[in-house]
């Protein structure tokens, strides 16, 4: 999938989770949620977006939309696409996913 896309942004577009500007001619009028992509890519980032606003650093990064002024549905797919980007690199790069809120291995031996 990583191949596919040149960058986290040309999936996103795919999934329909990136903002589009509406245009008619010489008018255009801001960015709007995306009503295309793939529907089933789209519901798949989410729905798991919304469950995860359980984890901690999800939760603070949805906090931080919300005060930003965006509302509820941005704001969760605004952590859809920040998930996806992190889904990208993570196929991209060949790695897998690090929690940042759990302690790392070097932790744990210090902990000991």
């Amino acid at each position: 999938m990583g191949k596919d896309f040149k960058t986290a942004g040309h999936l996103a577009s795919y999934a329909g989770i990136a903002p589009t500007t509406r245009r008619s001619g010489t008018s255009i009028r801001g960015e709007f949620a995306n009503r295309g992509g793939n529907k089933r890519l789209k519901s798949s980032l989410y729905n798991p977006a919304f469950a995860a606003l359980q984890h901690p650093p999800s939760r603070a990064y949805y906090d931080r939309k919300i005060a930003e002024g965006k509302r509820h549905k941005q704001a969760i797919i605004a952590l859809a696409r920040r998930r996806l980007d992190t889904l990208y690199a993570m196929l991209r790069d060949g790695t897998l996913y690090q929690d940042p809120a759990a302690p790392t291995a070097s932790e744990h031996s210090l902990a000991a």
